[in-house]
């Protein structure tokens, strides 16, 4: 294993060196913009961080006619999804990652915040449209991030306002009824400052026809969003940045068929709603010669409700044999966060050596409250189960720059938090989990040419303990009796950590038409939070478990080349390696030394952007992914896929006029599995149920830049 690795980091090495010997083609206007990353303490060129880092531009996002981030994952290098849901919202990132929620509150893995605002497990809110870069932060990042940040993080940021006029126009219509529009418009407010304005509403019928309602139309989604950005100078030293997003999403949920197909049977269809509001603000004093002070406070008010039926049939489909029940979830989250960082905004002399730093309090207060209406079978009975869920966390953070060179940084960095949980239930569960954390991280930057990077990355996340609600609440069910003992002794899981060793290289060719990145990891977990399952008959509960101990190592790639004035080619690739240890489920299956669940041993993304003239531009992609495990509690596994996708761009002045398609072979692929018997025609038979991916897409659409 740790010979792969050393493997690995050599041949990095050496494609690197050939990166910069590559000089055979000469173009002056072929010189590549230089990609900066924004979500660290300091924004600095992609090549300069180290970490392995995706940033996914506007232009990659429209490449791709997407608007949700499920519809960009499949090009970013081991980053994986899960669906469950209207929309692929459950990510994982080098194999770790949540997979669903029900009754129970869950800590992410991978981390969401879009223009500084913490949408963690709030994934229904990652549209698309008026965003300019994503990105995608591979492996630890609780140094910076926290609790939520273990596995990685997501940073979306919106176009940012501008001192002159700027704006676009978007209309798009495609096949399963889709009916897509967007406007964005911002500049100069005199003594305002400069704002920006975005609205965006997409409508669709969704994948899916129901066979017993003779419908097409219940996985519709219907999603709206309004963002608004204001950047205010207040003085020569001030300087004050408002956000503000709205986001109604008011989708269908009608997903799994006992035929594994896009034809379902159920009478009562569900739902996938979110229905947010929040604000940002950052005021920030740039008077002193040496350090700045950035304080921040963020707050957010958010309805989700997520329900299907869970017979995914109707009555009278098998009499004597049938049952039917509707499951629905209703939660009302409030979230405030405040933040206040010191930090230098030039190298200063410290220990003889310049050095930049970083000193910040965090405190974050989230309260979530649940409302679950189903039938309960124990009780034989419609029941209302409730819950609420006060969580508070504390940190402080420091980070140290040492630049010992010109051409050699070493980083420092430290985070310890504290979160104190409370847990009260309709089942008279009480918990007060609580623990103090730290993370961090110290890494070598050298600067080995210009434009060629070398770092090595030590790294340690960490993720809540939480507790088993639904396990305690049901361990008295009279269908559970014999597990009484078994559920008890899951009330808690404890802290999860993670330790990651990464070594990378980032550079491009002299004459800019060559970009390499490619990186090398291997992380140790300990106390592994897995989901596990007990199933009998009519009765599921899920709880989350701590196996021992988890390995996770691989590689990523991403390569760039400008073949031409008017050709680039550009392709990134994942290899991934997982195992578990020390995890037995329920029923005794013993999973040790198996591949963890959504790690596909590989992933790759190819692609083409070819201009024919100044008007016409063909834009072609390929995804591939290997199958992977649905679970860690069952041995089912999705098939390999493969992806074709097209786009034809006709460029007229500041329109483009767009024909596109994605998954142009209409392949089945899947991003959901369970394992269990729900076919009340075959007596409940254990079998496997699949959810599948978006099939043959096609349409066409209109934008307009000014």
């Amino acid at each position: 294993m740790y010979k792969n690795l050393i493997t690995l980091s050599v041949l990095s090495l050496s494609f690197s060196s050939w990166a910069n010997d590559v000089n055979s083609v000469k173009a002056d206007d072929a010189a590549m913009e230089v990609i900066e990353v924004t979500a660290d303490f300091r924004t600095r060129s992609i090549d300069a961080t180290p970490a392995s880092v995706s940033a996914l531009s506007k232009a990659d996002i429209e490449r791709r006619s997407a608007s949700y981030l499920d519809e960009m994952l499949n090009a970013a290098a081991n980053v994986n999804f899960a669906g469950g849901a209207s929309r692929g919202r459950f990510i994982q990132i080098r194999g770790i990652g949540e997979r669903s929620q029900f009754v129970d509150p869950i800590n992410p893995s991978v981390g969401l915040i879009i223009d500084g605002i913490n949408y963690s497990g709030l994934g229904a809110a990652a549209t698309l449209f008026d965003i300019g870069q994503v990105e995608l932060f591979r492996g630890p990042q609780s140094g910076r991030f926290g609790a939520d940040a273990m596995a990685g993080m997501i940073v979306m940021n919106s176009v940012a306002p501008s001192d002159d006029v700027r704006g676009q126009w978007l209309f798009d219509i495609g096949n399963y009824n889709k009916r897509m529009a967007g406007f964005a418009v911002g500049g100069d407010l005199a003594a305002l400052g400069r704002g920006r304005v975005s609205l965006s509403q997409l409508n669709s019928d969704g994948f899916t026809y129901n066979d017993y309602l003779q419908t097409d139309d219940t996985e519709s989604r219907d999603e709206m969003t309004v963002k608004l950005a204001l950047d205010s100078d207040l003085g020569q030293h001030w300087q004050l940045q408002s956000r503000y997003h709205h986001i109604d999403v008011n989708n269908g949920y009608d997903a799994f068929s006992l035929e594994n197909n896009r034809h379902t049977l159920s009478d009562e269809p569900g739902y996938d709603r979110l229905q947010s509001d929040a604000l940002r603000l950052q005021l920030n004093y740039t008077g002193w010669q040496h350090s700045r002070i950035e304080l921040s406070s963020t707050w957010l008010q958010a309805d989700t409700a997520y329900a299907f039926d869970e017979d995914w049939t109707y009555v009278g489909i098998a009499p004597g044999w049938e049952y039917s029940s509707f499951d629905a979830y209703e939660r009302d989250r409030d979230d405030a966060t405040f933040e206040l960082r010191w930090l230098s905004q030039q190298p200063i002399e410290l220990f003889g050596i310049p050095s930049d730093w970083v000193i910040g309090v965090y405190h974050y207060r989230r309260d979530v409250d649940l409302l679950r209406d189903y039938f309960n079978y124990d009780r034989d009975e419609a029941t209302i189960f409730t819950s609420d869920y006060q969580s508070r966390s504390s940190a402080i953070y420091a980070e140290w720059q040492q630049h010992w060179r010109d051409d050699l940084t070493v980083t420092w960095g430290i985070r310890g938090e504290r979160y104190d949980n409370d847990y009260i239930d309709s089942n008279a569960v009480i918990a007060n989990p609580s623990d103090t954390m730290w993370g961090g991280r110290l890494s070598v930057n050298y600067q080995v040419r210009p434009q060629t990077y070398i770092y090595t990355t030590l790294a340690r996340g960490y993720k809540n303990g939480g507790v088993n609600g639904e396990a305690l609440g049901r361990a008295k069910d009279q269908a559970l009796t014999e597990l009484e003992d078994y559920l008890l002794a899951r009330a808690t899981f404890k802290p999860e950590l993670l330790w990651n060793a990464e070594f990378g290289v980032k550079g491009r060719s002299e004459d800019q038409r060559l970009t390499v990145r490619v990186s090398s990891f291997y992380s140790w977990r300990d106390d592994v939070q897995l989901k596990s399952w007990v199933n009998r008959e009519q009765s599921f509960v899920g709880y989350i478990e701590n196996a021992a101990s988890g390995d996770n190592y691989g590689l990523e790639a991403e390569v760039g080349y400008q073949v031409s004035d008017n050709w680039r080619l550009f392709a990134s690739a994942g290899w991934l390696q997982t195992k578990i240890d020390g995890f037995v489920t329920e029923d005794g299956v013993d999973m040790s030394g198996r591949d963890q669940a959504q790690a596909p041993n590989y992933q790759f993304n190819l692609g083409s952007d070819y201009w024919f003239n100044e008007a016409w531009q063909l834009q072609l992609e390929v995804d591939g992914k290997d199958g992977f495990y649905f679970s860690d509690s069952h041995n089912q596994k999705a098939d390999s896929m493969l992806l074709l996708h097209a786009r034809i761009n006709y460029h007229i002045g500041d329109w483009t006029l767009t024909a596109y398609g994605r998954n142009l072979t209409d392949e089945d692929y899947a991003i959901r599995g369970f394992y269990f018997g729900n076919d009340p025609r075959d007596e409940y038979v254990t079998e496997t149920y699949k959810q599948y991916g978006e099939p043959r897409r096609f349409g066409i659409s209109a934008s307009y830049q000014f």
